[in-house]
């Protein structure tokens, strides 16, 4: 009996050291500041809809993601693969939530402050699509067929070595398809329909008037 008490105790310390172990090799994640005021987009973008997309969309993501963070830990360290399993979609949805908001935000620039395009990254557009403007056409056709929730981006494929136009579903990042993210716009409702309606056309027209082409440009030197 004292054998298996001994036993009972070491093996509960085990575990209680590797459920702390896990715990602390998880970043606990936070809301980021953005780099200008909720009614600096305007009129492209409404205070209303920033104080609301990134105060609680956002900010939802980053809560549920560092909850998922938690079970997670706590199921790897009993060994419930089951219950791994099944927190993985919502780390996933969540964390794609986040990673992708963040890019969102950077990309975007008060129209005060917005430059077009210029050096690097004006060629390769050029080079890939002919023009700016052939650019944000093609982007815009094919932000436009993201039925229900969703992103439109440009990324830069490292396998093919050029920018590609694509879309993602939900909030999956733009890893899953092997690309690097260098311009995402967010096609949820939540991102403009306050604001424009059911009119994705116009909210995808307007959107590129405050386009931050500095960090894009930053971006695709960093993925090369």
């Amino acid at each position: 009996m004292a054998l298996a008490g001994r036993v009972g105790r070491h093996m509960a310390g085990r575990l209680m050291r590797a459920q702390m172990q896990t715990c602390k090799s998880l970043t606990t994640q936070s809301l980021p500041d953005l780099p200008y005021d909720y009614n600096a987009l305007e009129p492209v973008i409404s205070a209303e809809i920033m104080k609301l997309h990134h105060g609680k969309h956002h900010n939802t993501y980053i809560t549920t993601l560092n909850q998922s963070y938690e079970k997670y830990a706590d199921a790897e360290a009993k060994g419930d693969i089951a219950k791994m399993i099944e927190l993985q979609q919502a780390i996933k949805f969540n964390g794609g939530g986040h990673v992708n908001h963040s890019i969102f935000w950077q990309n975007l620039t008060p129209p005060k402050d917005f430059e077009p395009p210029s050096g690097e990254i004006k060629s390769v557009i050029e080079q890939d699509f002919g023009s700016v403007e052939e650019l944000s056409k093609k982007f815009n056709a094919k932000a436009a067929t993201v039925q229900g929730s969703g992103w439109g981006w440009l990324g830069f494929s490292p396998e093919l070595k050029r920018l590609v136009i694509t879309t993602t579903a939900n909030q999956d990042p733009l890893s899953t398809q092997g690309l690097v993210p260098l311009l995402g716009v967010d096609m949820w409702e939540h991102a403009y329909y306050l604001q424009y309606n059911n009119v994705k056309a116009d909210y995808l027209k307007e959107i590129w008037k405050i386009v931050n082409w500095k960090d894009v440009g930053a971006r695709y030197s960093k993925a090369q």
